[in-house]
């Protein structure tokens, strides 16, 4: 009897251990089902590129340093016409960037593109509140391709008029100036240096904003 009793004690033990393993095995799925869930239901946050907005902000330092410089660039210098006896008669000439049509694109092509850099890094900030299903990254690299054109546009006008002004054609008579008014060319030469940084920061940019509108995995 007693041998009966430990002979059929063991396979009920054995049968309940194989139970309680088998509610553990049950309650742990349902917690690692519940988890999934809970993440699956938490939104993704949207994510500032911190590249692109430093290289916009760099950008737009640059275009703005090449409106400045170029619109205040200006020098006079006196310059003897005439002599009577031994009094020498002078006549004061300022060079100022205005009057020449190409560096009046310039200042204009420089400053749309420092407005268009800050606007865009107040998007590249604000942007990911409003998407509008990807519209966003569309709109933002059209306009950096026309800000683009537009920037260099206006280099390659200013930089035509400095080489004359610097070298003057003798084939069309023209002067060089900048051996009279030497600090006004090289103010503009340091405008046109910014400028071409902010062209290459420009086509990054361009760039960088195209690759977005490639659709994720």
């Amino acid at each position: 009897m007693v041998h009966q009793f430990f002979y059929n004690k063991a396979p009920l033990s054995s049968h309940f251990s194989h139970l309680i393993s088998l509610a553990c095995t049950k309650m742990a799925s349902g917690n690692v089902e519940k988890l999934e869930l809970s993440f699956s239901a938490v939104p993704d946050k949207p994510k500032k590129d911190w590249v692109l907005l430093s290289l916009r902000v760099l950008a737009f330092l640059a275009t703005a340093s090449a409106t400045l410089v170029m619109a205040l660039n200006k020098q006079t210098k006196n310059f003897v016409v005439a002599t009577i006896g031994t009094t020498p008669i002078t006549v004061s000439i300022t060079a100022k960037f205005h009057h020449t049509p190409a560096f009046i694109f310039f200042v204009i092509a420089n400053g749309v593109a420092s407005l268009h850099n800050l606007v865009m890094i107040g998007v590249d900030i604000l942007g990911p509140r409003f998407d509008y299903k990807g519209l966003r990254f569309v709109l933002i690299a059209i306009l950096d391709m026309m800000n683009l054109v537009l920037a260099s546009a206006g280099d390659g006008a200013a930089t035509f008029m400095s080489e004359l002004g610097r070298n003057g054609n003798t084939h069309a008579r023209w002067d060089k100036i900048c051996d009279k008014f030497e600090s006004y060319c090289n103010r503009g030469g340091a405008a046109l240096i910014a400028s071409f940084i902010a062209i290459i920061l420009l086509l990054i940019t361009t760039v960088m904003s195209i690759s977005k509108l490639k659709p994720k995995n």
